[in-house]
C-alpha cells in the first residue's frame, strides 16, 4: 500500500464514522441527558434566563412520587430534588399519560398538576373519585405547598390532566371527566387569578360537546401574550377520536374550537400531546394512527396550520415532545415501540424555520416502561433531549 494514501484513508474513515454517528443521534446540535435517579416521565420548561426546570416521577407506577429539579444555562448538574406531592405515593405513572405536568408562572413560580393515585388524598365523594391534584412552589422557592384536589364533587377522572400559567398570575388546571360513556365526558377548567393561591370552581370549556377519549391525555399551554390553548382527543360514537384544539384569547373565559386531525379507531390509543413556543410562533404536536405530527399556530388568528408528519413510515410512534430554539428551528421527539408495560426507543427529527426536515435526526434506545422523552433548547440553540 502507498503510505501516502493512509492519511486520506484515515480521514475518509473518520468522516464515514461521523456520518454514521450523526444518523444514530450524535449530531452536535443535539445533546442527551438522563432523568436524575432513573426517574420516569420527564416534563421540562425553560425560563427567560435559560434555566431548565425538570419534573419527573419515581417509585411504583401505581403509587409513586413527583420530584422537581432545575439547571441553569451554564451548569451541568441538576439541583437537589424537591418532592412535589405532599402525600407519599399519591402520584401515578401507569399508562404513560396520567403523570405530572408543570408550568412556569409569574415570577418564575412552578405550578404542578397530576392525576392522583388510588390512595391519594384529598378525594372526591364518588365511586370513581381519583383526584386531580395541584401544588405550587412556595414563596421562598425551597418547598412545594400541600397538594389540593381541584375536582371537588366530580367523578371519573381517567386520562391525564394538565396545567398552564402566564406572567400575570393566571393559572389553569385542565382535565376531562364525566360518567355515562366517553361522549358524555367534558373538558374541565379550574382557573386561578392569584398565582394558584385560590381556584374557581371547575367549568366545562368544550362548548361543542364532542366527548373525550377516556384514557388519553390532554395538554394545556399559555403563550407569551396570555392566550390559553388546550389539545385533547374527542370521542364521538366511540370511533371518531379526533384531535381538537381549544383556544382562549380571553384567558380561559371562552374558547374557540379547531379540529386538527381525524382518526377513526375503536379502542383508546392512550395518546398524549405537546406544545412549545419559539421566538415568533407556538407549535403543537400530537399522535394519529401510529404517526406523530406538529403544526405551527398563527399568533394573530390563533389557528393551526396543516400538520407536518415526522418523515418515514409512522408505525408505533407515540408521545411527541417539542422544542424550538432561538433560530426558530423545531425539534420533534417521539417514542417508538412503547406500549402497555413495555419500554422502547426515542427518535427525533429537526425542522428548519420554514418547516423543512434537516439532516439532524436519529434514533436511540433507552425509553423505560411507562416513560417517554422531553426536549428543550439551550440559549446557544443546542437542543437537549431528556429521557
Amino acid at each position: 500500500m502507498n503510505h501516502n494514501c493512509r492519511p486520506v484513508l484515515i480521514l475518509c474513515a473518520l468522516l464515514s464514522g461521523l456520518a454514521v454517528a450523526s444518523a444514530q443521534g450524535a449530531d452536535p446540535a443535539v445533546r442527551f441527558t438522563r432523568v436524575p435517579s432513573e426517574g420516569l416521565q420527564p416534563q421540562v420548561a425553560v425560563d427567560a434566563e435559560g434555566v431548565a426546570h425538570l419534573l419527573y416521577f419515581r417509585g411504583e407506577a401505581g403509587d409513586g412520587d413527583v420530584f422537581y429539579v432545575r439547571r441553569d444555562a451554564t451548569g451541568d448538574r441538576w439541583t437537589e430534588p424537591l418532592q412535589v406531592n405532599s402525600q407519599a405515593g399519591s402520584a401515578i405513572a401507569v399508562g404513560s399519560i396520567r403523570g405530572a405536568q408543570l408550568a412556569l408562572g409569574k415570577g418564575g413560580r412552578i405550578h404542578v398538576a397530576w392525576n392522583g393515585s388510588n390512595q391519594a388524598q384529598p378525594r372526591g365523594p364518588g365511586k370513581y373519585d381519583s383526584p386531580m391534584l395541584y401544588s405550587r412552589l412556595n414563596d421562598k422557592g425551597d418547598a412545594f405547598e400541600g397538594q389540593r384536589n381541584l375536582m371537588e364533587n366530580m367523578e371519573a377522572l381517567d386520562g391525564g390532566g394538565s396545567v398552564a400559567a402566564d406572567t400575570e398570575g393566571n393559572v389553569y388546571v385542565v382535565w376531562h371527566a364525566g360518567t355515562g360513556g366517553e361522549i358524555n365526558r367534558r373538558v374541565w377548567l379550574a382557573r386561578s387569578t392569584d398565582e394558584g393561591l385560590t381556584f374557581s370552581s371547575a367549568t366545562a370549556v368544550d362548548a361543542e360537546k364532542l366527548g373525550a377519549c377516556g384514557c388519553c391525555g390532554l395538554k394545556a399551554f399559555a403563550d407569551r401574550e396570555g392566550a390559553l390553548y388546550v389539545l385533547y382527543r374527542s370521542a364521538r360514537e366511540n370511533v371518531n377520536r379526533d384531535m381538537q384544539l381549544l383556544v382562549s384569547p380571553a384567558k380561559g373565559r371562552s374558547f374557540l374550537n379547531q379540529q386538527l386531525d381525524a382518526w377513526k379507531v375503536a379502542t383508546c390509543p392512550m395518546s398524549s400531546e405537546a406544545f412549545a413556543e419559539g421566538p415568533d410562533a407556538l407549535y403543537a404536536a400530537w399522535e394519529t394512527n401510529g404517526q406523530v405530527s406538529f403544526a405551527r399556530i398563527d399568533s394573530e388568528r390563533r389557528t393551526a396550520a396543516a400538520g407536518t408528519a415526522a418523515p418515514g413510515q409512522g408505525t408505533g410512534r407515540k408521545h411527541p415532545a417539542l422544542a424550538v430554539n432561538k433560530d426558530g428551528r423545531v425539534l420533534l421527539v417521539w417514542t417508538e415501540g412503547t406500549g402497555w408495560q413495555k419500554g422502547g426507543s426515542l427518535a427525533w427529527q429537526e425542522f428548519d424555520a420554514k418547516g423543512k426536515p434537516t439532516r439532524v435526526r436519529g434514533r436511540k434506545e433507552g425509553i423505560a416502561v411507562w416513560s417517554f422523552a422531553a426536549a428543550y433548547a439551550e440559549t446557544d440553540g443546542t437542543f437537549v433531549i431528556v429521557y
